[in-house]
């Protein structure tokens, strides 16, 4: 499809961006904060929004006031909790049986939590919701990514992954808990499966990219489960800048023509930024792939995991 540059006003440090007509966009955890604010200005691209959320309600009501403020009809609610294995695969199948082709898979939906919580798969729930539920979400829909492509892969992220370590002997925080440390690894881990996702899609004319949003005034933490940490990110709202500009650089990836083709790199502030050393280490985003991949029972190696992915469910049923 032929991309149409036109001006976005509502934008600052951007002069273009992309009308997205035709073009289908998912956005995970879209109905408020930073994936409202990113469904919302793809909307007023006239792209085809599916706005992927927990509570159907809450969405349907985002859903609404975003089909108003846009004029763009073109926008649907699809139900996902990210923190649950068996609802992300289940999602994948519906959009599957919905859809035939997707130009861009945001991974919004985050979550950090002051106490250590489990899912019902078992996994410790900032690793889950921030790390593992994107990594199966992109396996179930990457072949409609790739039957797309050109298509893109953003993965949103955080500045807190500087500070994150990578504990293979302890994922799921069973031994010691930090609702920080927790959430900045979980980070990390979703800036170095980006990297490594790039290396394994490369040729495939699908682009992985993570995206570093700032320090946003958003619902996260809100229900942390921490009256202290709720009440500090309360109090640090002064500082932190709005969700619709920590969109931004979510959108630019999803739309802009100039980073066509661009892969394996970290936006902030609409331009490339470095990210900490031990992201770019090879043999740990390999292993941690692989214990990744071991975790959530998915087909190990590259040429299985790109290629063994669903081309039509009622030809290859689970």
């Amino acid at each position: 499809m032929q991309f149409i540059s036109k001006p976005y006003a509502s934008w600052q440090g951007a002069t273009k961006m992309t009308e997205m007509k035709g073009k289908i966009c998912i956005v995970t955890g879209s109905n408020s904060g930073i994936g409202r604010e990113t469904a919302l200005a793809l909307a007023k691209m006239d792209a085809t929004v599916v706005m992927v959320v927990r509570n159907r309600e809450r969405g349907e009501k985002a859903r609404l006031e975003i089909a108003g403020e846009s004029g763009n009809d073109a926008t649907c609610v699809m139900i996902c909790d990210v923190s649950s294995m068996d609802s992300v695969r289940q999602f994948g199948k519906e959009f599957r049986d919905a859809y035939r082709g997707l130009d861009v898979l945001i991974n919004n939906a985050g979550a950090f939590t002051g106490k250590r919580q489990v899912t019902v798969d078992g996994f410790e729930r900032t690793l889950a919701v921030n790390y593992l539920g994107p990594f199966l979400l992109t396996y179930e829909l990457l072949f409609l990514l790739k039957s797309s492509a050109p298509s893109r892969i953003i993965n949103v992220g955080s500045g807190m992954a500087s500070s994150g370590k990578i504990a293979f002997d302890d994922l799921q925080y069973e031994n010691e808990y930090s609702g920080m440390k927790a959430y900045a690894n979980s980070k990390l881990m979703l800036t170095m499966y980006t990297y490594e996702l790039a290396r394994r899609l490369e040729g495939s004319g699908v682009t992985a990219n993570v995206v570093e949003p700032g320090f946003v005034a958003t619902n996260l933490g809100r229900n942390s489960g921490s009256l202290l940490l709720s009440l500090g990110f309360k109090m640090m709202r002064p500082i932190q800048i709005s969700a619709r500009k920590g969109a931004e650089t979510s959108v630019y990836l999803a739309s802009a023509p100039d980073v066509e083709g661009v892969t394996g790199k970290c936006f902030a502030k609409l331009q490339e930024t470095r990210t900490s050393q031990l992201s770019y280490d090879p043999e740990m985003q390999e292993h941690l792939w692989n214990v990744t991949v071991e975790l959530l029972g998915v087909p190990r190696g590259t040429i299985t995991y790109l290629d063994q992915l669903h081309p039509r469910d009622e030809e290859n049923p689970k």
